[in-house]
C-alpha cells in the first residue's frame, strides 16, 4: 500500500503533466542521487546524463559499471525515467535550479514500493570521506548476515579493493553476488552502496583495530534490513554451486511445455531440443544475477548453437499475469539480444510450490538463476545454482570458464 504522504507526492508529480510550455531538459553531466527510506536512512547513487543520437540518455554508475537508461520522457518540468528492468522508474520534478525531486517506483506483486528521492547536478561524489587516515580494508572477508533474532546467519564472502579512501567490491553469495558496490573508508567506518534501477543497497560497518568488521548494517530497498559482521580470511569460501540444487535421480527424461513471450507453446519434446545438449536457465526479469548470466549466455549461445547446443529460459515472474510477464521479459530479451526462447511458466517466483508446478524433477528451486545441464538423452547431468557476475572480477571469468568446460565435456561424450 502507498501511504497518504507518498500518494500526495506522486499525485503532485502526475499533476505536473499539466504544465504549459516547452520541456526543461536534464542537465548533462554528473549527478548524485539520494533515496530516502521511511526509517531515515539514505541510499546514495550516481548517474551521468549525456546527449546521444539527438536525445538524452542516462548511465547509472556503480564502480566500473555504466548501466544505460535510454527511455526518458520530459514534459514541461516533469521527467519520467523508465528503468530498463525490474518494472521500476524514477518520476521527478525538475526544480528551478535544475535539480530533481521525486520518487522511485518499483512494482511488486500487487502494489508499488515508493521511495522519495532527490538528485543534485554537478556532483560526482558518492560519499565524502573525512580528512583522517582511512584504515585498510582490501582483501577477502568471511561475513555473517542475520535478518532477525534467533535466525541462522547467511554466510557470504566480501571482496574489497581500496584506493585511498575509495572502496569498491562486492559480497559473494551462494546464489550469486551483490553486483558492483562503491563507497568509502572514512577512518574506521565503511560505507558502500549500489543502485541498479530495481535494487538499492547500503552497507555500513566499523573496522576494529584487530581486523574485524563489527556493527554492520545492510539496508535494502524501502524497508529491508540485516545486521552483519566479518573477519578477514583470504581462504573464505562458499559451497560448491553444483551441489546446492538436488534432483530426483530416477526422474527420467525432462518434460515441460510453456508459452514463449509471443504466446506460442514450446515443449522440451520439440524437435529443436531432441538429441541435443540443452541448458535450461531458471530465471526472472526481476533478478540482477539473472541479468548478468543472460548477458553471458546470450553471447555464448551464438557459438554453442552451431555445435548442437540449445538454451531455453524458464521465467518465474513476480506475477502470474501473462501480459505483465510478457512485457517485462520482452524488454529483457531486447536489451541482451536473447536469441534462445524465453518461456513464461505462469508461476510466481514467490510460490512455495514453484518447482512442483513446473519442474517436478527438482527437489526445489534454491535460487535464481539456476542452470540445468541436460544431456543428449534428455536427462539432467548437472545443475549449477547462482551466477557470479562482472562485479566479482576474477570470479566472473572463472564462472564463464567453468560453464564452457562443462559444455565442452558434454559435447565430447
Amino acid at each position: 500500500m502507498i501511504s497518504g504522504l507518498l500518494k500526495g507526492i506522486i499525485g503532485g508529480i502526475l499533476l505536473m503533466t499539466q504544465f504549459e510550455g516547452s520541456a526543461m531538459p536534464l542537465k548533462n553531466g554528473d549527478w548524485r542521487a539520494t533515496l530516502r527510506r521511511p526509517d531515515g536512512k539514505e541510499i546514495v547513487f550516481n548517474f551521468i546524463v549525456k546527449d546521444s543520437a539527438h536525445k538524452q540518455v542516462l548511465y547509472i554508475r556503480n564502480a566500473g559499471e555504466r548501466l544505460l537508461v535510454d527511455d526518458i520522457v520530459i514534459q514541461g518540468d516533469s521527467v519520467w525515467i523508465h528503468l530498463p528492468f525490474f518494472e521500476a522508474q524514477l518520476r521527478a520534478r525538475i526544480l528551478e535550479n535544475g535539480d530533481l525531486q521525486g520518487v522511485w517506483l518499483k512494482r511488486g506483486v500487487d502494489n508499488y514500493q515508493v521511495v522519495p528521492f532527490v538528485a543534485v547536478h554537478d556532483d560526482a561524489m558518492r560519499f565524502v570521506a573525512g580528512t583522517g587516515n582511512a584504515m585498510a580494508i582490501s582483501g577477502r572477508w568471511k561475513a555473517e548476515f542475520r535478518s532477525g533474532e534467533g535466525k541462522a546467519p547467511d554466510l557470504r564472502v566480501g571482496e574489497f579493493v581500496q584506493k585511498g579512501a575509495v572502496v569498491t567490491g562486492t559480497f559473494l553469495d551462494p546464489t550469486g553476488d551483490f553486483r558492483y558496490l562503491e563507497g568509502v573508508m572514512d577512518g574506521d567506518s565503511l560505507r558502500l552502496s549500489c543502485f541498479d534501477g530495481g535494487h538499492a543497497y547500503l552497507f555500513t560497518a566499523r573496522l576494529e583495530p584487530g581486523g574485524r568488521l563489527s556493527g554492520g548494517q545492510f539496508f535494502s530497498g524501502a524497508a529491508g534490513y540485516e545486521t552483519w559482521t566479518a573477519i578477514k580470511d583470504e581462504k573464505a569460501s562458499l559451497p560448491d554451486e553444483f551441489t546446492l540444487t538436488k534432483w530426483k535421480q530416477d526422474a527420467g527424461v525432462l518434460q515441460f511445455s510453456f508459452r514463449d513471450i509471443d504466446g506460442r507453446t514450446v515443449s522440451f519434446s520439440d524437435a529443436r531440443f531432441r538429441g541435443k545438449i540443452v541448458l535450461i536457465q531458471i530465471m526472472g526479469s526481476w533478478c540482477p544475477n539473472c541479468m548478468d548470466e543472460t548477458q553471458f549466455l546470450s553471447k555464448a549461445y551464438a557459438a554453442w548453437y552451431k555445435r548442437g547446443v540449445e538454451i531455453v529460459g524458464l521465467a518465474y515472474e513476480r506475477s502470474t499475469d501473462f501480459a505483465r510477464s510478457q512485457n517485462s521479459l520482452r524488454s529483457f530479451q531486447q536489451r541482451f539480444d536473447v536469441q534462445y526462447p524465453l518461456l513464461i511458466t505462469g508461476v510466481a517466483v514467490g510460490d512455495p510450490q514453484r518447482a512442483e508446478k513446473t519442474l517436478p524433477q527438482l527437489e526445489k528451486i534454491v535460487g535464481f538463476p539456476t542452470t540445468i545441464f541436460v544431456g543428449r538423452n534428455g536427462k539432467i547431468e548437472k545443475i549449477h545454482t547462482g551466477f557470479s557476475g562482472p562485479g566479482t572480477g576474477v570470479h566472473y571469468a572463472e564462472q564463464q570458464e567453468e560453464f564452457n568446460r562443462v559444455v565442452e565435456g558434454m559435447l565430447a561424450e
